[in-house]
């Protein structure tokens, strides 16, 4: 894991090379400000102010510089200063004009490499200086989240299966005092068989669980964590292509986010409850693995008919969330890989936010915007709750025709909390399909932050 600490550091005035950040409405002002000097420089360069603009500026003394960045991007970005955060030579910083803020995060994260399949050459740290030194450690402790999803996600299947996750639990409670209980394999067939159902065909070395993690004061508000841990998705019987299991080992996403979720709500020391739970499945092909037409019962006492074995998230989603709900929580958040639908809808960067609670979901964007960390509200559209109808069961699993899936998905989930309980689902990709600056292609995590920020906002300490 990256020393996060290591490149954020108190500004008490030490050495330190300026970086001009400089909006473009404001280039002309800027320039004109600046010595004869620096004004050549910016000339030969042919700099015009246009985002994305940058130089190296020389400085009165031989070895004196300065490093020029035109953005575009709003104070709150974590992502205003990344390219330079990636890019610079190894050195200490300062930006010239104006607070570090957010802009630290994105610098810390663009030196984050996941190197675990590869060598890669040493690169000297660049060090960052911020005036707001009391904020550095939370900054940190969110870039270690980020880093945590991204590394999860981007590992193998081979290397992170069911058994992976329950020990990345593990390491998790072990630093914050918290105990984790785990119902493995065929234990889980009454208590939790919709989860036992989708594992089941794995080998015993990958074999299905129901991971939680428990920490903090019970006499707090109980905030339970659910994600979806597919460590690999075959789809099953209703076996995918090639191309659609290519990224199947980022379906344990959701998972990622909640243990990262988990680490800073306990970092923080937020007085809340906390009930993580992750369901851990390889949705593997066996003679033994469930099938389409096959009635599963469920924790809650629904039946499910299963139609269609590669829409297993929903399945060991609706148990996990019914021992959620046993707990009385205050409030539950989801994070899943659930949909395609939900990709198609609004693309791999914006997360669908799917919530009957008002105040959470007004609660939950406002943090996405003070964290520029989007989600998308979606509607939980009552009518479409006769499309999960089945003629043998309670409830279908997925609904023939394909209309409105990711709205079907979380109506879903929805049978599996009683209205009196704020819940929120959030449908992540957890990938990122194209690199940018601090962001580099792979694994990702979307929503976080926002999530983070209405727990501290709703429990502050």
């Amino acid at each position: 894991m990256t020393d996060f600490a290591s490149l954020l550091h108190p500004d008490r005035g030490q050495p330190a090379t300026p970086i001009h950040v400089v909006r473009p409405e404001a280039f002309a002002t800027w320039r004109a400000a600046q010595t004869p000097r620096m004004r050549t420089a910016v000339a030969a360069h042919g700099l015009t102010g246009k985002p994305g603009d940058r130089a190296v500026l020389p400085g009165d003394a031989a070895d004196d510089w300065s490093m020029l960045l035109v953005c575009d991007e709003a104070t709150a970005s974590p992502w205003r200063i990344a390219s330079l955060g990636g890019s610079l030579p190894a050195g200490t910083y300062r930006i010239a004009d104006g607070a570090v803020g957010a802009a630290g995060l994105g610098w810390m994260l663009a030196q984050h490499v996941f190197d675990r399949y590869r060598k890669l050459p040493a690169k000297g740290a660049r060090v960052l200086l911020t005036t707001d030194a009391a904020s550095i450690d939370a900054t940190v402790r969110l870039a270690e989240a980020t880093a945590l999803v991204r590394d999860l996600v981007n590992t193998g299947a081979s290397d992170l299966g069911p058994a992976e996750l329950e020990a990345e639990a593990e390491a998790l409670a072990a630093r914050h005092g918290a105990t984790v209980t785990t119902t493995r394999g065929d234990a889980l067939a009454t208590g939790y068989p919709m989860i036992h159902a989708v594992g089941q065909a794995a080998s015993k070395d990958r074999a299905p669980r129901l991971i939680e993690l428990e920490w903090g004061d019970p006499a707090h508000p109980r905030v339970a964590l659910v994600g979806k841990g597919v460590c690999f998705d075959s789809g099953g019987l209703d076996i995918k292509p090639s191309a659609g299991m290519r990224l199947m080992k980022k379906d344990m996403g959701g998972a990622a986010h909640t243990l990262a979720l988990a680490a800073l709500v306990m970092g923080a020391r937020l007085p809340v409850r906390l009930h993580l739970l992750i369901p851990a499945v390889e949705n593997a092909i066996a003679g033994n693995a469930f099938r389409p037409g096959d009635v599963l019962d469920t924790r809650q006492g629904l039946t499910v008919e299963n139609t269609n074995t590669d829409a297993e998230g929903r399945l060991v989603l609706g148990d996990a969330l019914t021992r959620a709900v046993e707990g009385k929580p205050d409030l539950i958040l989801d994070f899943a890989t659930l949909t395609g639908a939900a990709r198609v809808a609004l693309g791999p960067d914006l997360p669908p936010l799917f919530t009957d609670d008002e105040t959470l979901a007004a609660d939950l964007i406002a943090a996405s915007h003070a964290q520029a960390d989007p989600v998308w509200r979606m509607p939980l559209w009552n009518a479409y709750d006769d499309m999960l109808k089945s003629d043998v069961a309670d409830l279908v699993n997925a609904p023939d025709g394909g209309f409105a899936g990711a709205i079907t998905a979380a109506l879903f989930l929805r049978r599996f909390v009683p209205s009196g309980i704020a819940w929120a689902h959030l449908d992540v990709f957890a990938w990122r399909p194209v690199g940018k600056p601090g962001r580099p292609k792979g694994g990702e995590a979307y929503a976080l932050r926002a999530a983070f920020t209405m727990l501290a906002r709703r429990y502050p300490r």
